[in-house]
């Protein structure tokens, strides 16, 4: 079991099935239709997967235009009150085929938000791609189009994911189990 910082974490999925897991959902992705496509990456904790699978598309045969979007739940304790805009996406999207990328689909809410967001802005489609799939967490009515791994019910950590800021550098995604002894 690998020990960063002091701490003991479990890999749930290596770096090699990771990336074997994007090259197939970059083809999957290919395969769809793709009206002038823009990728949008929703940060922090998407930005290693959206990287590699947008690389993956590439390799397969698209060449999307891509962009960032920083959301963020806010609220009063652990109740999530909306999703506000941190950092907007400067593209039109307006009769364009939009995937949104992201690390996790937990609750659903932010994906919602930023997928009814595109569609207001007149995207022609929206499309979802995740790393991970938490659907024991969902609150929403709302299902990913690109699946990379359906996630057990653990806070997960590493490949651009974080616990407080700390174990986003890891290239497989693991569950911090403790304290190295």
């Amino acid at each position: 079991m690998p020990v960063v910082r002091g701490k003991n974490i479990e890999q749930l999925f290596s770096a090699e099935v990771i990336a074997s897991r994007n090259k197939e959902m970059a083809e999957e992705i290919v395969k769809g239709k793709t009206n002038d496509l823009l990728v949008i990456s929703v940060l922090k904790g998407s930005f290693i997967f959206a990287a590699d699978l947008i690389r993956a598309m590439h390799s397969a045969g698209l060449a999307p235009e891509v962009e960032f979007i920083t959301l963020s739940s806010y609220g009063t304790g652990t109740v999530s009150q909306g999703v506000k805009i941190i950092k907007d996406i400067d593209s039109d999207v307006h009769g364009r085929d939009v995937l949104l990328i992201d690390d996790i689909l937990e609750s659903g809410r932010t994906l919602r938000f930023a997928k009814e967001l595109m569609y207001e802005r007149g995207a022609n489609s929206v499309s979802l791609a995740v790393l991970l799939d938490k659907k024991v967490k969902r609150q929403t009515e709302l299902e990913a189009d690109y699946v990379g791994f359906e996630c057990p019910d653990y806070f997960v950590v590493g490949y651009g994911m974080d616990v407080a800021y700390a174990f986003r550098e890891l290239p497989f995604v693991g569950i911090v189990t403790g304290d190295a002894e």
